[in-house]
């Protein structure tokens, strides 16, 4: 069973445990008083009298915290629910006074009108202060209420920006892969009419994979890999013998957790600023493992080099946009950078959290260790 005070509840017994202790406290206060002044009364007495008073009081809380409820005491201070509390204080202890006085006159042997000259002289003062006590104590809890909520909603409020930020962030990379995509094919359309119909089904069985396995943010290395396999199909075609490519995938790390549609984007790249731009052959070479406590995953060509600043020039939306995905989704825990490697070419070197999925979706076929 509980007492509502307001909007907060609490337990009967905590409630009953917190006004027995008031009541013993002043009980001891009253008895230790007389002590000193050298007049005591049997301690049964303090004991009688203090829970009168403050049992009585254990009924009004309530509905002092009903009226702080409703007629609130903040910034800016309106002078009409400030007059109405000085009003509810005075009404509030002169029904405790009445109330005190009408229990103690059926243990004590004079008549109702001394007990309440009793109750009035010695508890007027202690009953406003007490009415004002518990509504601070309303407000306060009210006020604590209320923070909380606020900070609850601001939390998910910040949650559903960081979403929607992410969700912009992915939505860029499809359309921009699609773009290149097709620019490919149409290059194609007049050299390799073969090739470019090849082209249009491998870009359509990719399509319809992102539109399968594209819901969540992150998915595992395992189906990144399989959807990355899917555009290397694609690039394959586009620059036959002059791309090769090389897989070195430790398989403890294929059912980690990747931001979904990583690789493409960085794959893309790497064909773009190398073999894109460059005569002669490449290889991608793609290689994760765990390191650290990390997952580590490098994509490396060797058949381009980095501008002067440590990124190439017009590297568009595909690496930057992945580093504020990562950034979103795992703040200094996840890192992308890129570096030279000898004798020629740039790594891309990505850390991030490790973390599995329970996925049961099969490896890609070209996929080693």
């Amino acid at each position: 069973m509980n007492v509502r005070l307001g909007s907060t509840e609490i337990g009967l017994s905590r409630y009953l445990a917190l006004w027995s202790a008031v009541v013993l406290a002043f009980a001891l206060q009253g008895l230790f008083d007389d002590i000193v002044n050298g007049d005591p009364w049997a301690p049964s007495d303090y004991l009688r009298w203090s829970a009168i008073q403050w049992g009585v009081w254990a009924a009004l809380a309530p509905v002092v915290f009903r009226l702080g409820e409703r007629h609130p005491l903040r910034a800016p201070l309106r002078l009409g629910a400030l007059a109405l509390h000085l009003g509810a204080s005075l009404g509030v202890t002169l029904i405790a006074v009445v109330a005190g006085a009408t229990i103690s006159s059926f243990t004590e042997p004079s008549s109702f009108g001394e007990q309440f000259w009793q109750f009035a002289s010695k508890y007027i003062a202690i009953g406003l202060l007490t009415y004002w006590a518990l509504l601070a104590i309303q407000q306060a809890l009210h006020f604590r209420a209320e923070q909380a909520r606020r900070e609850l909603e601001a939390s998910r409020l910040a949650t559903e920006l960081a979403q929607s930020r992410l969700l912009a962030l992915k939505s860029q990379l499809q359309p921009h892969f699609l773009f290149n995509t097709l620019h490919a094919i149409v290059t194609l359309l007049d050299e390799d009419t073969l090739s470019a119909e090849d082209m249009l089904l491998r870009l359509s069985e990719l399509l319809r994979a992102f539109l399968e396995d594209y819901d969540g943010q992150e998915i595992s290395l395992r189906r990144e890999l399989a959807l990355l396999d899917l555009y290397l199909g694609i690039q394959r075609t586009r620059f036959k013998d002059r791309l090769d490519t090389r897989i070195y995938i430790a398989p403890d790390t294929l059912d980690c957790a990747v931001p979904s549609l990583l690789l493409q984007p960085i794959v893309e790249n790497a064909i773009r600023h190398g073999i894109g731009r460059r005569v002669g052959e490449d290889c991608i070479e793609i290689e994760s493992r765990r390191e650290d406590g990390q997952l580590r995953i490098e994509v490396r060509n060797r058949n381009s080099t980095l501008e002067q600043g440590g990124e190439p020039a017009g590297h568009g939306i595909g690496l930057s946009n992945t580093r504020l995905r990562l950034r979103e989704l795992y703040g200094d825990a996840a890192d992308i950078r890129l570096d030279m490697v000898w004798p020629q070419g740039v790594a891309c070197r990505i850390r991030l959290p490790l973390r599995e999925l329970d996925e049961t979706d099969d490896a890609p076929e070209h996929v080693v260790a």
